[in-house]
């Protein structure tokens, strides 16, 4: 089974820096070598052997743009990223086409999710999931996996809302991993020091 990872990486971060100029998946976390960015992308490319990178147009998106090609992602550029999540998720899953029997989700501000996790997520729609979500200490958290069959619900999403209307209304296989890294993402600053979030 071909299962593509698309890795969102569209968003303006307003919340880590209002002003703009200071990109959060630019930033490296602290103990780590890699961008928040390259750390995402390293993790899906561990295990899946395409991953798509859908980026904002603007000043960084070359900057970004090198160092997810430079890792092995492919990288696609959403022009209308400003309309919110749905329109970069629609947009990379346009242009991953028509092969991947399925796609893991992740986001691009997350980068302590390990292999491991999205390992799982593969597995369990390799055996047949529709939807597999991981869960950890009794929390869903990010990535998802989504099979074929979702493709023309999860185009028709609106707004920034992403997934999550669909993940209510359709049944779920949900994965128990020891990864706490699925709950954490890079909001603001303070996200890049290592903590217990959970």
């Amino acid at each position: 089974m071909s299962v593509t990872g698309i890795l969102l990486a569209a968003g303006r971060g307003t919340r880590f820096d209002p002003s703009g100029q200071r990109n959060k998946l630019l930033q490296c976390p602290e103990g780590q070598q890699a961008s928040v960015v390259a750390a995402s992308a390293r993790h899906m490319l561990a295990v899946l052997p395409r991953v798509v990178a859908v980026l904002r147009p603007g000043a960084d998106a070359e900057t970004l743009s090198a160092q997810l090609l430079a890792l092995g992602c492919e990288v696609t550029i959403c022009p209308q990223a400003d309309t919110g999540m749905a329109a970069s998720l629609a947009h990379a899953l346009t242009y991953a086409g028509k092969d991947a029997q399925g796609f893991i989700i992740a986001l691009g501000d997350m980068p302590h999710v390990q292999p491991s996790t999205i390992q799982s997520l593969k597995t369990a729609l390799e055996q047949g999931a529709g939807i597999a979500a991981p869960m950890y200490r009794g929390r869903r958290g990010n990535p998802v996996g989504f099979s074929r069959h979702y493709l023309p619900q999860l185009l028709a999403l609106e707004g920034d809302q992403g997934a999550r209307g669909i993940l209510k209304h359709a049944p779920v296989t949900e994965l128990e991993v020891d990864d706490s890294g699925i709950l954490q993402d890079v909001d603001t600053p303070a996200d890049l020091h290592p903590k217990d979030k959970v």
